[in-house]
């Protein structure tokens, strides 16, 4: 049903007429010193793409590269860390596959199934939705920040409890609802991601720099210049296609093309269906933002207004 030609976020493979599985996979090197924080963001990263499906995560493979400097203690409490976001999102972890590498690396392969009807794909965007995006962004930059000591950890609290918490409930609020496309902003930033859901659709997608939720102290760190390599090269990629108003600042462009570690759903939707998904989340304490709009396709596939 669902292959690689549109970037999507993962394959899915219909079974039956009421069936249709589900399969993704992501791994990656620490971004924190803890290993059971690791664990908990990996395991919520790979699961993320099933959600953004429209699917559940039901199965799962540890994916684990160990430095043979690495005691069992720290190998056991990144494990841990899966395990208890796979059993929180009702996946079983049912086994996996470890090999020696000297840079240490965790993730999972993921299976999740679905209603065929029921599936999201991230090419459907439509002029005159509304574009809704479920977690705040500066993961990158924090993460940037911390490394290089401009920020201390018990200032990123709220940065873990974001990069752990599941998209369970963002995927089940969605439900029911007229979904256009969706997708998980992760790597390629929400300028990236946002940019695969304009041309997939043929449409071109607005988004106001002023209405991004952001992280606490993103913006300060932005500013004092810590933006990752990973940043400049998803403004580079998506710059052909880009059009940014002067209004904007340059950090609001650095945020928006922001790597993203276990971010937030993004979907386009009519705007009344989008006004009941906020709602649904709001009931749940759960934030959503609206981002922008889609509008019918022009000279640039993304415009960053002010």
């Amino acid at each position: 049903m669902v292959g690689f030609d549109t970037s999507d976020d993962a394959c899915v493979y219909r079974i039956s007429d009421d069936l249709a599985l589900i399969q993704t996979v992501d791994f990656f090197p620490p971004m924190v010193d803890d290993p059971y924080l690791f664990g908990q963001i990996a395991a919520c990263n790979a699961l993320s793409d099933v959600y953004a499906m429209g699917g559940d995560p039901k199965l799962a493979l540890n994916l684990l590269c160990v430095n043979s400097c690495l005691g069992t203690e720290v190998v056991g409490e990144i494990l841990r860390g899966g395990a208890d976001k796979a059993l929180e999102a009702g996946c079983t972890i049912s086994g996996g596959h470890t090999i020696e590498d000297p840079v240490p690396k965790y993730g999972l392969s993921v299976t999740g199934f679905a209603h065929p009807n029921g599936i999201l794909r991230n090419d459907g965007a439509c002029q005159g939705d509304v574009v809704v995006l479920t977690k705040p962004l500066g993961t990158g930059i924090l993460l940037t920040a911390l490394k290089a000591d401009f920020i201390e950890m018990v200032q990123c609290g709220e940065m873990f409890a974001s990069m752990t918490a599941l998209n369970a409930a963002a995927a089940q609020a969605a439900r029911g609802l007229t979904v256009h496309a969706c997708t998980d902003i992760t790597g390629f930033g929400l300028l990236g991601h946002l940019y695969e859901m304009a041309a997939g659709g043929g449409v071109t997608i607005r988004i106001r720099a002023s209405r991004l939720p952001l992280l606490p102290h993103a913006q300060k760190m932005a500013a004092a210049g810590m933006v990752p390599g990973g940043a400049y090269r998803n403004l580079e990629y998506v710059k052909p296609y880009l059009a940014v108003s002067p209004q904007v600042s340059q950090d609001r462009l650095n945020i928006a093309g922001d790597p993203q570690t276990s971010g937030g759903l993004c979907f386009a939707l009519p705007e009344e269906d989008a006004r009941q998904l906020t709602q649904r989340l709001g009931r749940h304490n759960i934030p959503a933002w609206v981002v922008g709009d889609v509008t019918a396709a022009n000279s640039s596939i993304l415009e960053l207004m002010a």
